[in-house]
């Protein structure tokens, strides 16, 4: 059988690589290092200093910038929990419920926000809303992120459901167990890594979502995004690369722990009951 060829080995795929990784991470890295500066210029040099961290919190600014992170993890948590619930049935629904008529839309239909532009959904939205004559404000905020979080929760957790047989749920039906009882006590807690990395990533998608958010919002409502797009405006100011920072080592944080739930999924493939 002939071998799948080397990627790494091609002629200049390395430099291509790292070429990717410098665009994509060095101006990350460098409104990091900039956060730390002691000069008020985004330019000069002026040492090492954390007075822009503390300007955050404790600065003109801060309330305005407490007001809006709140916004934002009240949001983040309240869509992802929902969004997690409404994808774990869907789930359910497309992975348990065997062949049905409309299986291949529904799974087109849950996967529509990953398809369609941010920028399409965002308009559609307020066009929606605006039809409806219903308010801008947080519950639109919600609405909107709930919608666009689903499919990011769903992924992790319909891939971790396609790698637990079935054969433990007819077990516990054999049993005499209902259905729901084999649901809740035999297959929930083995579907628990996606759904908590499901739950992870769509948390931080709605973190840091700044388009939908600016459309949908209302006036007088900021996220903490949106509180850092506006003030970028007035100009860019260190105080916004310590903001940025932070919400960038919150990132990473979440994604990584949903990578190392995901990892538990896959690690407890091979003995879905536990046993040593």
């Amino acid at each position: 059988m002939a071998r799948k060829p080397d990627l790494r080995r091609f002629p200049g795929f390395l430099a291509v690589t790292l070429l990717c990784l410098f665009l994509l991470y060095a101006p990350l890295v460098i409104v990091a290092i900039y956060s730390f500066n002691d000069s008020p210029s985004i330019t000069l040099w002026g040492g090492v200093s954390l007075r822009w961290y503390e300007d955050v919190f404790w600065g003109l600014e801060a309330d305005k910038f407490k007001r809006a992170a709140i916004n934002s993890l009240t949001i983040a948590a309240a869509a992802a929990t929902t969004a997690t619930v409404i994808a774990t049935m869907a789930a359910t629904a497309m992975l348990r419920a065997g062949q049905f008529r409309g299986r291949s839309f529904s799974f087109g239909l849950i996967s529509l926000p990953l398809m369609v532009p941010e920028i399409v959904t965002a308009v559609a939205t307020l066009i929606f809303f605006s039809a409806i004559g219903f308010q801008t404000g947080i519950l639109s905020i919600l609405i909107a992120h709930i919608v666009f979080c689903i499919p990011f929760a769903y992924l992790p957790i319909a891939a971790r459901m396609e790698g637990i047989e079935d054969v433990y749920e007819q077990a516990a039906q054999d049993l005499y167990a209902t259905k729901w009882q084999a649901f809740r006590l035999i297959l929930l807690p083995l579907m628990t890594p996606g759904i908590v990395s499901g739950f992870l990533l769509a948390f931080i998608i709605s973190l840091d979502d700044f388009i939908i958010t600016n459309f949908v919002k209302g006036a007088g409502v900021e996220t903490l995004p949106t509180a850092i797009f506006g003030a970028v405006k007035q100009g860019i100011k260190p105080n916004i690369m310590a903001i940025s920072t932070l919400l960038l080592m919150v990132s990473i944080t979440f994604v990584t722990l949903s990578y190392f739930a995901g990892r538990m999924g896959q690690n407890r493939k091979s003995n879905p009951t536990g046993e040593t």
